[in-house]
């Protein structure tokens, strides 16, 4: 006999949340960071120089390279992706944006599915609540409903899904994959076709994003759980629907192998062993990644505990838990932990979702408080240091600013500070509503977590973005290089970090010559470091003159020396 569920929950409590709040909150969320700004160092600037270089014949579609090298994160979808946008986009749509289209499309994939897997795992019968003697309990769409906003909510509050969340990078497709599979399990009870379409398209997308270990657990561990569940409620229908996760199987086994033949299996960054694991370091970064959702996850867990010792039953806690657990321990087994951890989310803020209905008013109102102060110093920094830049106001912010980026030259972008302005007054206002109506709301608890997370995420791609920008990004570099070589020449490399040959590509249009190659360029990059330029490398610089000295005095202090052949 199983549990009674802890779902007290009244008819009233689950209000409908507006859609067009809903919808303006998503809307604004997924543009801001995608827009306004140039492709930053490392991943991003990476991924979408290996986009372009596909789009304009410089590579091959199947083996994707950058200045003849392989990528360093292996994957096909996303270059796909990106590169066919481009071609079809250019010149009408600025390169950035149109490169970045589809990984703006995928993230709102993420961000539905996450919502339709809520609802559909808060339709199961084990989740739903409790029916009172006389009735007025919740109507079970409506209990999904409200428990879905909640998920999407706690997927938006969550702090490491904002900047890994917009960039143009394998990390978003592999993000949105994920969330496809996990939907597809979450629907199947209910719209078996449906369902295992969704969990082939999962399984082979994540595939070719460069994630097989991923899609082969997750494919057979959500099949184990939808046997064990067949078998649990001796369903009738058991036959058809074990040919279905037959058909998984055999899809998840075939992409294993597709994997193996396209070389997409990625490999350890270190001989693993749970000894190599730097523990402190891995627990702060599962602490702010996942923040606020965590917390709000082990109450759910603390809540339906004894729901969870019949898991074949209680699917709407196993598959959300099963999965976090799984990309946990996968974030362990890799260097880009962070990457990894980006498809947990998902999962997680499901989970989050089912601690709504068990959360006492104490907790909440402390979780209420809490989001108040975080988010709302956390807003007052942002705009203290951005009066500082301009004005010198207070003097210690400012002169971090200039001892940081000492080039910079602070603007003050109009319609940026207008929208900052009106964002800071809506988080006013929300903090306001928040403390005086819809008390009632299961998903009052998460408002406040996600409107001051966007709120905090705006702030940053408005009046930090110039400043964020000039750091971050290699375009100006780029453009003087290509300015101190002639066009049509082309430059051999030595030294150069992978994100400053993807900017001389990308922005520079630099002809880069393969490092096996047989050119015989006249141009020579190098690598120098520090103030004084120093240089390592294996050149013989005597056959060489030096013509220029490029910088990019931010905090990295990178610099590239020209030289030209005697």
């Amino acid at each position: 006999m199983s549990p009674t569920s802890p779902a007290l929950v009244s008819q009233d409590a689950v209000r409908r949340l507006a859609r067009s709040v809903l919808l303006l909150v998503c809307t604004v969320y997924v543009l801001a960071g995608f827009v306004g700004r140039d492709a930053w160092r490392n991943d991003d600037v990476v991924a979408v120089a290996q986009m372009g270089e596909i789009a304009h014949g410089h590579s091959t579609w199947l083996h994707p390279t950058l200045a003849g090298m392989a990528t360093e994160h292996p994957g096909l979808l996303p270059y796909w992706l990106g590169a066919a946008s481009l071609k079809l986009l250019a010149p009408a749509v600025a390169p950035d944006i149109a490169v970045r289209l589809p990984f703006m499309a995928l993230l709102v994939l993420a961000l539905a599915c996450t919502w339709y897997s809520t609802y559909y795992l808060a339709q199961a019968k084990a989740a739903q609540p409790v029916r009172f003697a006389f009735g007025g309990e919740a109507k079970p769409k409506d209990y999904a409903r409200a428990l879905a906003d909640g998920g999407l909510l706690a997927l938006v509050a969550c702090l490491g899904l904002a900047k890994l969340g917009h960039e143009a990078t394998p990390a978003v497709a592999q993000l949105a994959l994920s969330a496809v599979l996990f939907l597809g399990y979450c629907i199947r009870p209910y719209r078996r076709a449906q369902g295992t379409c969704a969990v082939i398209v999962g399984v082979t997308g994540l595939t070719l994003c460069g994630a097989p270990e991923l899609a082969i657990i997750l494919g057979c561990g959500g099949a184990v759980l939808e046997w064990r569940q067949t078998l649990a409620t001796h369903s009738e229908e058991a036959s058809r629907q074990d040919q279905g996760l037959l058909l998984i199987l055999a899809c998840t086994v075939a992409s294993g192998f597709a994997a193996h033949a396209c070389g997409l299996w990625q490999s350890p960054g270190y001989p693993f062993s749970l000894a190599n694991v730097q523990w402190s370091g891995y627990a702060q970064m599962l602490v702010w990644f996942m923040w606020p959702a965590w917390p709000i996850s082990a109450w759910a867990l603390w809540g339906w505990r004894r729901q969870l010792r019949n898991w074949s039953s209680n699917r709407h806690l196993a598959w959300p838990f099963f999965c976090v657990v799984t990309m946990s321990l996968a974030s362990l087994r890799f260097d880009n932990a962070d990457t990894t951890l980006l498809l947990a989310l998902p999962p997680l803020a499901a989970l989050a979702a089912f601690s709504l209905v068990t959360m006492n008013r104490q907790v909440a109102a402390l979780m209420d408080w809490f989001a108040v102060l975080f988010f709302s110093v956390c807003g007052i920094i942002i705009w203290v240091v951005w009066v500082a830049m301009h004005t010198g106001i207070p003097a210690a912010p400012a002169a971090n600013v200039a001892r940081l980026v000492p080039e910079y030259v602070p603007r003050v972008v109009w319609w940026e500070l207008v929208l900052a302005l009106a964002v800071s007054g809506a988080w006013a206002a929300l903090v306001r509503w928040r403390s005086g109506r819809h008390r009632t709301a299961i998903w009052k608890t998460l408002v406040l977590p996600a409107g001051g997370a966007t709120l905090c995420w705006l702030l940053l791609a408005t009046l930090w973005m110039p400043l964020l920008d000039f750091a971050q990004s290699y375009r100006v570099l780029a453009l003087q290089v290509r300015r101190s070589i002639p066009e049509g020449q082309c430059a051999h490399i030595s030294g150069l970090d992978r994100h400053e040959i993807a900017a001389l590509r990308w922005y520079g249009h630099v002809p880069i010559a393969s490092p096996w190659g047989l050119e015989n360029c006249p141009w020579l990059l190098v690598q120098a470091a520090g103030e004084d330029n120093k240089i390592e490398t294996l050149v013989d610089l005597t056959q060489w003159r030096l013509t220029a000295a490029i910088s990019h005095f931010v905090v990295y202090r990178d610099s590239v020396l020209i030289y030209q052949r005697r």
